[in-house]
């Protein structure tokens, strides 16, 4: 494994992390897709034996249960300091006021359940899984800050935002002094490349790392078109998937999935091998989150980073994209909804 920055931090990282909204309590999480512990275990060890140090998960996955299960996979399985673990807050995990959101509070209780879940005394990096424009900016950073002063956490993360908020963000870090943002986690695949207007930019121009969510389009870029939804994942999404990747796209996402499979063809390689290693090639792209649910799909994607892509090969993948609407704001909705279906009255948003 060959490791890499986490943008212009001194944070060695593997340019695979695992993302582990696939581990958790089917219970509360998703019934259909969702590993339990005894599923997960052997995954999160197959990672480390890889040499993947970087695992990602969020206090909203499966309620919790994703962080505990990772947390004792971890002790079980690694050296605490030769890993980084990342999680987010955010969202609603209770009833009632106070209960989600980047309040002063709300920071200063998550970060204290999520550690004791992970097990840990301290998160590597620890992010923002959307904005709280309930809650005054400054209010939120400041409390971020402080966390890194107390040591409960070494780096500082954001998700999924339009960049002009991610640069506001950023200036007055620098303004006042606060521990700043160093990573940006977002939405960013072949078939989903609007980052590149704006936000990809701004992080390269900032010395941000980004890291990508759903970087094989929840599984499209990773079978033939007329598979897509061979997956109990992709076959439950309903309309969420849809409003993601919709018919209006479909020819161009058609192309875009048929030249992955010409290219993964030619080269004796996976679908998922040659989405993966396009990311690779791209600015500031740290690393992939990949949920995976197998090891094939581990090792697959260990495999992607011996893989270069030509030039020619690129424009082939990249010549048949064209411009999608705004995804902001609609990327969490299975995660929601399952939550608002099994726990009644929670005033997520």
């Amino acid at each position: 494994m060959r490791y890499v920055k986490l943008g212009t931090s001194g944070l060695d990282v593997s340019p695979i992390a695992v993302g582990a909204m696939t581990y958790g309590d089917p219970g509360r999480g998703h019934p259909v897709w969702s590993l339990d512990e005894q599923a997960s275990r052997p995954l999160i060890k197959h990672a480390l034996d890889a040499g993947i140090n970087f695992f990602d998960t969020a206090n909203l996955y499966s309620l919790g249960s994703s962080e505990e299960i990772l947390g004792r996979a971890l002790k079980d399985f690694a050296d605490r300091d030769a890993v980084v673990i990342a999680t987010k807050l955010r969202h609603p995990m209770r009833t009632g006021p106070n209960g989600g959101g980047l309040s002063r509070k709300a920071v200063m209780t998550e970060v204290e359940h999520s550690l004791r879940r992970l097990g840990t005394d301290y998160i590597d990096l620890y992010q923002v899984h959307r904005n709280d424009h309930a809650t005054p900016l400054e209010e939120t950073l400041e409390a971020l800050s402080d966390l890194v002063q107390a040591g409960k956490v070494r780096y500082l993360g954001a998700s999924s935002m339009p960049a002009w908020e991610f640069a506001k963000a950023r200036h007055l870090q620098r303004r006042h002094g606060w521990a700043p943002f160093v990573a940006m986690q977002h939405h960013y695949n072949l078939l989903a490349r609007e980052e590149e207007r704006e936000m990809i930019p701004l992080c390269r121009d900032e010395g941000v790392g980004t890291l990508i969510w759903s970087p094989l389009a929840r599984g499209r870029l990773a079978r033939a078109w007329d598979d897509a939804k061979a997956t109990a994942r992709a076959t439950t999404d309903g309309s969420y998937a849809d409003r993601l990747y919709t018919p209006a796209e479909e020819a161009s996402n058609r192309a875009i999935v048929d030249a992955v499979g010409r290219i993964a063809t030619d080269r004796g390689v996976s679908r998922a091998q040659v989405a993966l290693a396009w990311l690779r090639r791209r600015p500031v792209v740290t690393a992939p989150l990949v949920g995976a649910a197998s090891i094939d799909q581990l090792d697959d994607a260990v495999a992607s980073l011996d893989l270069d892509l030509t030039d020619d090969e690129a424009a082939v993948l990249e010549g048949p994209y064209t411009p999608r609407r705004d995804l902001q704001g609609i990327s969490d909705e299975a995660e929601l909804d399952a939550i608002r279906a099994r726990v009644p009255g929670l005033a997520l948003r």
